[in-house]
């Protein structure tokens, strides 16, 4: 009887918040077709296969092939986010400071990243459709006055500035990371119609399919074999044995302390493409008609379709996936609170000595999370350039990292909840 009804607590307060998130997905997908006022979004129809427009529209669920009000998505928000963390690594002494005040510098950071994010949001509004008006022979805007750019501008970052809002009451009352999730329904939004697109380019008549079809064959294949890479990664874990000095009664002295050989998660494909897209914001409004040596180096330095655009997208994976497994981790701190519960890791002084053994650890599973991030990540981008595998498929490499290891975190969301709603029932109900 207890039983059953500790599933019962469970099973409503997860399906609450499913239905929650499933409902903050539908605002997302209606805000989706509020188009921006002031522009004709038919003309970008043409321009579906530039780097940055597949880039933002394929995250943003189509929002930016509608122009409409959610257009930038969440990239200005985690472009902050990785502007404030870097900020705090003793770059500007007074975030370094808010960052070692708990709860109360935590909220000072993140109104610190609303603020550039908002900054960031304008930028790049105003950017975005400067360069697309010239890129579509000045079709997009219908007043191309300095204050129809304000206001277009103003109008895509209230909209960033909301999906975010809505990220976060995902985060408090939904399953999930608010602004992951937002990021995942925007990608899987997109997923049947660009299967539809890809399946009618390459078997929509006889001679397509006798020319293509073995591509067809080869996509579907890749898109298995790595998905089932990207679960078998996601779950895989180092342990270091810990040992206890004061055994508690009934306790086991030794446990483990698990590491995953991919800490930072899906974190650092979604930091390194959106700081991709800033830089391109910032050409935009240079303009693109004639550009110099140096300005041309940067436009292929930031361009997902360039190989010197692929290389730089590399080293930024696996420069933020270090950064951000030592952030996860934080291996000062997991010594810090080993050698507070007279734990310790067998032929490892406790301190110091701990912090840099896990360091250490941690750095060699970076290694590999970060090539294994790499290889899934930019495989579709050099295939491209042997085969005609379109670069605006929703369930590109990329996409796949980021759609499984949301899709694999929430599940474990999902069972935490319900291992802690029984855990609560049981002490209330025995």
């Amino acid at each position: 009887m207890f039983a059953f009804i500790k599933n019962s607590l469970a099973s409503r307060d997860i399906r609450r918040r499913l239905l929650f998130t499933l409902f903050i997905f539908a605002v997302f997908r209606l805000g989706v077709y509020i188009p921006v006022p002031g522009v004709n979004a038919a003309a970008l129809q043409d321009l579906n296969n530039t780097g940055i427009l597949s880039l933002l529209n394929t995250f943003g669920g189509g929002a930016l092939q509608q122009y409409s009000i959610f257009s930038l998505g969440v990239s200005p928000y985690i472009t902050s986010s990785i502007l404030v963390q870097l900020l705090q690594m003793d770059v500007l002494p007074k975030f370094t400071e808010w960052a070692k005040q708990g709860e109360v510098g935590r909220r000072k950071l993140n109104q610190a990243t609303i603020y550039i994010a908002i900054i960031i949001a304008l930028v790049q509004g105003a950017g975005l459709s400067f360069g697309f008006n010239q890129l579509s022979g000045f079709g997009l805007i219908l007043n191309n006055s300095v204050f129809s750019y304000i206001t277009i501008a103003l109008v895509m970052t209230a909209g960033t500035m909301l999906l975010v809002w809505l990220g976060e009451q995902i985060t408090r009352n939904g399953i999930g990371n608010g602004v992951s999730m937002l990021i995942f329904a925007g990608i899987v939004a997109e997923v049947p119609k660009d299967f539809y697109g890809f399946f009618q380019n390459y078997l929509g008549n006889e001679e397509a399919r006798n020319q293509y079809g073995w591509i067809v064959g080869l996509v579907v294949l890749i898109l298995l074999i790595s998905i089932v890479v990207v679960v078998l990664m996601e779950r895989a874990q180092r342990r270091i044995p810990i040992h206890h000095s004061k055994k508690v009664s009934g306790a086991k002295s030794t446990a483990h302390l698990p590491l995953k050989i991919n800490s930072a998660g899906v974190i650092p494909v979604i930091f390194a493409t959106s700081f991709m897209t800033l830089p391109t914001t910032i050409f935009s409004l240079m303009g693109t008609q004639d550009p110099g040596p140096i300005q041309q180096f940067f436009i292929d330095l930031f361009n997902l379709q360039s190989p010197m655009g692929i290389a730089f997208y590399t080293v930024l994976l696996v420069a933020f996936t270090y950064f951000y497994a030592l952030i996860q981790v934080n291996p000062e701190k997991v010594a810090e609170n080993l050698q507070k519960q007279s734990a310790y890791i067998p032929s490892v002084r406790p301190g110091k000595d701990t912090e840099d053994h896990i360091t250490k650890i941690l750095n060699r599973l970076s290694f590999v999370g970060a090539l294994y991030l790499t290889i899934i990540a930019i495989s579709p981008m050099i295939a491209n350039f042997f085969a005609p595998i379109p670069m605006n498929l929703a369930l590109s490499g990329t996409s796949i990292l980021i759609v499984v290891g949301v899709g694999i975190e929430t599940a474990k969301q999902i069972e935490g909840r319900i291992t802690q709603r029984s855990y609560s029932g049981f002490l209330y109900l025995d």
